[in-house]
């Protein structure tokens, strides 16, 4: 399962090669957030997580007059941001982990977004009571985040294909992908750190891998770079491994329709308003 502290090293990397799939990967939960986000109009944007800066980008395209600031844990992930948002005066990025990064007077977000980025907090509840401090009365928090596991065909399924080793499956409120999966659980960090009117809405939606001609090919490719197949496959035998690519083939040809590879996904979005 990755956590925070690997996103500072490889996986940031290999995240920022593939920006552009991972971007595809969350086209739908990334459009819904928006129209969620853009709703009400906002002075100062904070993007957590902010990754490649797909998020912080269209967030600043909206709202010229606005000022959008992205955060994240990866150099390699905001080099990517920086390059793809130059012409952008009202959007600048910072080297920075939002559960410890104070506000300057001039960038108290009154918006609060980050797209799949606060379930790798160490400690989320401190992170989220953090994040209560640096915001003004009424500020609204606006995340997605995966539902939980069984919800996940994408999950369940890749798995299908990884060889067994005899682990039990981790703690699903570790750090990681699934972490923010329970309602409750959610709803329980937010209180306690001080956020009101908490919400969620359900997203279920197609999680592309691959397009074009190539699809299953280019899907294959990218669950070998990203994800549970990649690490299984970092610590396979080459025998073993083959034979799991082998499966992984035949799962994703099954997931091609009209030149598109897509396999199913479920998060949340949640909502939540500093009280004033």
């Amino acid at each position: 399962m990755t956590d925070q502290s690997e996103w500072t090293g490889k996986v940031g990397n290999v995240w920022a090669d593939e920006w552009r799939r991972t971007d595809r990967s969350f086209g739908p939960v990334t459009e819904r957030l928006l129209q969620v986000a853009q709703a009400t109009p906002f002075a100062q944007a904070l993007d957590i997580g902010c990754g490649a800066g797909e998020i912080s980008v269209d967030l600043a395209k909206g709202a010229p007059s606005s000022r959008v600031l992205g955060v994240d844990i990866s150099d390699d992930l905001l080099d990517v941001a920086r390059a793809r948002s130059s012409d952008l005066p009202n959007l600048r990025f910072e080297l920075a982990d939002a559960a410890s990064w104070m506000a300057g007077e001039a960038e108290i977000p009154d918006l609060l977004v980050s797209r799949h980025g606060v379930m790798f907090f160490a400690d989320p509840g401190a992170a989220f009571a953090h994040i209560r401090a640096q915001s003004p009365a009424g500020a609204r928090l606006v995340f997605s985040c995966f539902r939980e596991r069984g919800d996940n065909g994408w999950a369940r399924e890749l798995a299908s294909v990884v060889p067994s080793n005899g682990d039990t499956l981790p703690d699903p409120d570790a750090p990681g992908p699934f972490a923010f999966g329970r309602q409750e659980r959610v709803t329980h960090l937010l209180a306690q750190a001080g956020w009101t009117d908490i919400a969620f809405e359900a997203v279920d939606y197609g999680m592309v891998a691959g397009q074009g001609g190539d699809a299953v090919a280019e899907a294959l490719f990218y669950f070998q770079r990203i994800g549970p197949i990649a690490r299984a496959a970092a610590a396979l035998e080459p025998s073993t491994k083959e034979a799991m690519l082998e499966r992984l083939l035949a799962l994703l040809e099954g997931h091609h329709r009209d030149g598109e590879v897509s396999l199913p996904a479920a998060c949340w979005i949640v909502t939540a308003r500093a009280p004033a």
